[in-house]
């Protein structure tokens, strides 16, 4: 049997704390598995009971044909979930679509109605691609680096690497370093 903690759920299941604490304190009502002990001062659960309770939830409200959850879009698409929380964030100036379908907090998509308007905004943003911004893990991507290789670029940049365009402070003291996407590919083009 493997005890897992709220930290751990977080990591695998890409969930937030508040998440899995509300979910917890509404355990009589939505069947929350009780704790199988602790681990230091924090709670565990059996990874195998919480696993099969959380996929039961996922299953219980499914989306209705032809909607799609931001991770079914980002699967079908190429895109990361961090890529899809920014279009979204930025649904304002970019025209990104507004759900077809609210359950609780998820949020559902017309399937085909965001992908014309993904096809749309993607022919517009590669018209201007030295205006597009991209995080550090994108230009990762773009490179085909492994992410532990990328990361270190912000603090030991290799030699040629270009400067971030902009450097957006974030909680808990990182910073997000944004660089324009026609450095990184002339990078990669004086690398070849």
């Amino acid at each position: 049997m493997t005890s897992v903690t709220r930290a751990d759920l977080m990591a695998r299941y890409d969930l937030g704390r508040s998440t899995l604490e509300k979910w917890f304190r509404e355990r009589a009502s939505n069947g929350h598995p009780e704790p199988d002990g602790r681990c230091g001062q924090q709670l565990t659960w059996d990874a195998d009971e919480w696993s099969a309770w959380y996929a039961s939830r996922e299953t219980a409200s499914p989306a209705p044909s032809g909607l799609a959850t931001r991770d079914q879009l980002a699967e079908a698409h190429g895109l990361s979930k961090h890529a899809l929380k920014d279009l979204w964030a930025a649904r304002a100036s970019n025209g990104h679509p507004e759900p077809a379908h609210r359950h609780g907090k998820a949020l559902y998509w017309d399937a085909e109605e965001w992908a014309s308007w993904y096809q749309g905004f993607s022919r517009a943003r590669d018209r201007a691609p030295e205006k597009e911004l991209v995080t550090l893990a994108e230009a990762g991507r773009l490179l085909g680096l492994a992410p532990s290789t990328v990361t270190v670029y912000a603090s030991r940049p290799p030699k040629g690497w270009p400067e971030p365009v902009e450097e957006v402070p974030l909680g808990g003291g990182r910073t997000r370093r944004l660089y324009r996407r026609a450095d990184i590919l002339a990078y990669a083009a004086r690398k070849a």
